[in-house]
């Protein structure tokens, strides 16, 4: 194929976004009789992919189920590769027309009339022309990061997936919430010298209940060390040095795990006209009830819609989402024809 010819496809619905809420749309659109195809830059469920190795959800399986498919688990709660195969079993059955592995370029235009520029895996230029949009991009692939000197380091990084590399080693983890402990203990356990790091007086409340005691006993009992109050000031090849209670202190290490949380694509909504409601919370101006957006034409679903509160959404309830958004989209283009 010539790579400067440009693959031109017209469609009802473009979703942005292939997680289970982008997943969910897909369906619902699908289902509302709507020409729809989901665009990913990753993989299928890349956010969940990208989970840790070892994770178990949160959640009972029926509260990660989509389109109606039971989602079948021996487990109270399901692991992170059982739910990677249901999501494949979902997309087969409903032949959803996935574009994975092309990321979004841009996209122009206006209500009924809107253009979507991606380039595929293989390099080829694709134009999506769309009537209506959907916007389900998640967060976890935009970290929070600490701003210090060093945290552009190899040795740095903001997502944690297995501990075996890091048998015998020094290593920082940094934060305080469900992620940053769950790796702490994990590391502990298969034999990292771990350090937890938090700006806070301690391990943070809306840690998980069966999660928070253990971290809490681990450190108590010295496994776990663990400087609270504390900030990271430097980040080094061989060390970190951080700004504690009592005043510097420099620690050797090896690697460090910045788990300090993720946040949506702010700036790409923006670029789009799309408005948030303050600085603080950043929540984009949405209909509460189809959750079209400001801007005409434009909808979005899953965690995006709760700005930096991204523990408010999760796929339990951004699951539906696909649903309302579908029963708004099969009104207004029923009605949009009729006009015509």
């Amino acid at each position: 194929m010539d790579l400067d010819r440009t693959e031109r496809f017209s469609l009802d619905v473009v979703v942005v976004g292939a997680g289970p809420t982008g997943l969910a749309c897909g369906i619902d659109c699908k289902r509302a009789g709507l020409t729809v195809a989901n665009i990913d830059k990753g993989c299928l469920v890349n956010s969940l992919f990208n989970y840790p190795s070892n994770m178990t959800f949160f959640t009972t399986p029926e509260l990660l189920e989509i389109g109606n498919i039971p989602f079948c688990s021996p487990n109270q709660k399901p692991t992170r590769q059982e739910a990677l195969e249901y999501y494949r079993k979902v997309a087969e059955h409903y032949q959803l027309d996935l574009r994975l592995y092309e990321p979004v370029l841009k996209i122009e235009g206006s209500d009924n009339d809107f253009v979507v520029y991606t380039t595929n895996i293989h390099g080829h230029r694709r134009e999506y022309h769309a009537r209506k949009l959907i916007l389900a991009t998640g967060y976890y692939d935009r970290a929070n990061y600490i701003n210090v000197p060093g945290e552009d380091l190899p040795k740095v990084m903001h997502y944690y997936r297995e501990p075996h590399p890091f048998f015998g080693l020094e290593v920082m983890v940094i934060g305080g919430k469900n992620s940053a402990a769950i790796a702490a203990l994990e590391l502990w356990r298969h034999g990292a010298k771990v350090t937890l790091v938090h700006r806070r007086e301690g391990i943070s409340p809306s840690v998980k209940y069966w999660i928070k005691p253990d971290i809490e006993n681990r450190i108590k009992a010295g496994q776990v060390k663990a400087h609270f109050n504390t900030r990271v000031r430097e980040i080094t090849l061989e060390h970190v040095v951080l700004e504690t209670p009592e005043g510097e202190v420099t620690l050797a290490n090896d690697y460090a795990f910045a788990l300090t949380g993720y946040h949506p694509d702010f700036e790409f909504l923006c670029s789009l006209g799309i408005k948030l409601s303050n600085e603080t919370d950043k929540k984009p101006v949405v209909d509460p009830h189809t959750l079209e957006s400001n801007v005409p034409g434009i909808y979005l679903a899953g965690c995006i819609v709760s700005g930096m509160k991204t523990s408010e959404i999760f796929i339990e309830n951004g699951r539906f989402h696909g649903q309302a958004i579908a029963a708004d989209l099969k009104q207004k283009l029923k009605a949009e024809a009729v006009t015509a």
